[in-house]
């Protein structure tokens, strides 16, 4: 397996890190689209969000946050972005899971959500069913 993300876990690639904890770790993106823009990873192979389990999802939420408190103490951004991408549809580059944590300023040029305009509200009906047809799918959390 050839994973930079896994290197850097390892110490084979170098990485200025942010932050750690047992399970996460918290660098910064080489590729800075804005400046503070900081990943976070698990220190383990996880290659999307589809194969987390609870507990390191919770790890690597809190860390997140934690990165995003510390960014908002550091450079006072007016804005933030979590960002998360899976397969190459939702244009994940790296096949290790990784959430970006990115401050934002109004005129910093990174991709807007809406670049076409905000959409107009579905109807009720076809949100119901979209609803339904998912929650058949949701896991019990852990525990229950």
């Amino acid at each position: 397996m050839d994973c930079p993300f896994c290197a850097v876990v390892d110490g084979s690639l170098p990485a200025s890190r942010v932050a750690e904890t047992a399970h996460a770790i918290a660098f910064m993106d080489l590729r800075q689209a804005v400046q503070g823009h900081v990943l976070v990873v698990p220190r383990k192979h996880v290659e999307n969000i589809y194969a987390l389990d609870a507990a390191l999802a919770a790890e690597l939420m809190q860390l997140a946050v934690r990165v995003a408190q510390a960014l908002g103490a550091a450079m006072d951004p007016p804005g933030l972005n979590l960002w998360q991408s899976n397969g190459e549809a939702g244009g994940q580059e790296v096949a290790h899971f990784h959430l970006h944590v990115q401050p934002r300023r109004s005129d910093d040029g990174l991709l807007r959500i809406y670049s076409e305009g905000v959409p107009e509200p579905a109807p009720r009906e076809v949100l119901d069913r979209l609803a339904d047809s998912i929650r058949p799918y949701l896991a019990a959390p852990e525990g229950t």
